[in-house]
């Protein structure tokens, strides 16, 4: 069983949107827009990553939200950036090459690793998620 979509915050939708669209080249899928339990409103972007397989994020319109929080999955909460973070399948080291050069092409610190069993690339997103893109180069024994 795989994830149908994960979501998460964005304080600047825009950036958010330009990152995954245009550097790193998944698709807007759908944009719902609807109200929040508080009065306020939201907006959830769905970004296609795969056939049926989505990221999504919320831009969220609520003056009884905190204003002080951070989209920040791991930074935000004390972490290490490297706790909690994204990590897309690649289907080869050709493609960890092509996105590697993409974020390159953008703009973005890029690094990459050989774990030995995987070959990983990271960056961090406009909210201060770190993104890896990563492919299997031995059988996980």
């Amino acid at each position: 069983m795989g994830f149908h979509h994960t979501a998460f915050a964005s304080k600047d939708i825009m950036a958010t949107h330009e990152f995954y669209t245009k550097h790193t080249g998944f698709e807007l899928a759908k944009v719902n827009i609807g109200p929040t339990e508080n009065g306020g409103w939201a907006k959830h972007l769905f970004y296609e990553m795969s056939p049926d397989t989505y990221i999504a994020f919320w831009e969220l319109h609520d003056e009884k939200l905190p204003t002080a929080w951070s989209p920040a999955i791991s930074t935000g909460q004390g972490l290490p950036l490297w706790v909690n973070h994204l990590a897309f399948r690649a289907a080869s080291l050709e493609d960890i090459a092509a996105r590697r050069d993409r974020w390159l092409e953008h703009g973005h610190d890029v690094m990459e690793i050989d774990h030995g069993w995987c070959t990983s690339i990271y960056t961090v997103d406009p909210n201060g998620i770190l993104v890896e893109f990563c492919v299997t180069t031995q059988a996980m024994t």
